[in-house]
């Protein structure tokens, strides 16, 4: 598989490089661009939180298409210093937070921030999604109140989710990668009556 590029934006057309070794699960150009297309001018402003982050592609992406803030997080040592390499080729790294560390430790603290948007897409046949969706569902202050919840798996692993905060509002399947979308209940928002 080729390396992965930036499709649209500030750093279009820029190839990045890729994490060595096969800890990670590249997101195609395809779906990458579908997934933009769904979320549209909204991506301008917004920030967005990459939790699995890998070579980074997606938060970059988002980042060169005008979001304002991207916190990259990923255990691994390798993907880290890939990420940093590919913000540097894009020179959007003054917008970007790269931690290194386990994901579900550092979304279970209190909230530093909220995201519009939080991208779950970790090593597949794990288990890994549905750990990382409850933990956003137990830890809801992390997404703003309008946010979602992006998870990217294999659709052989799906399967429907007991959420408290979240629910799920659409699905979108590309050959074998699938795309879910979650937001807040809407009773999490009572009306002021």
């Amino acid at each position: 598989m080729s390396n992965p590029r930036i499709i649209s934006g500030k750093a279009r057309g820029t190839r990045l490089k890729s994490v060595p070794g096969d800890i990670t699960r590249p997101i195609t150009d395809m779906v990458k661009e579908a997934l933009f297309n769904i979320l549209g001018g909204d991506i301008y402003g917004a920030t967005f939180l990459d939790m699995f982050g890998g070579t980074g592609s997606v938060g970059i992406e988002a980042l060169s298409r005008g979001a304002n803030f991207c916190r990259f997080i990923d255990l691994h040592r390798a993907a880290v210093q890939t990420i940093r390499t590919n913000l540097e080729l894009t020179r959007l790294q003054e917008r970007a937070q790269v931690l290194q560390g386990d994901a579900f430790t550092l979304l279970s603290r209190p909230a530093d921030q909220q995201f519009d948007y939080i991208f779950i897409a970790p090593p597949q046949y794990k288990g890994l999604w549905e750990k990382a969706l409850a933990t956003v569902d137990n830890h809801i202050e992390w997404l703003s109140e309008d946010g979602w919840v992006i998870v990217q798996i294999d659709p052989v692993e799906y399967s429907p989710q007991p959420l408290q905060h979240l629910e799920e509002f659409e699905q979108r399947r590309y050959g074998n990668t699938l795309l879910i979308f979650y937001e807040r209940k809407s009773e999490e928002f009572p009306s002021s009556e």
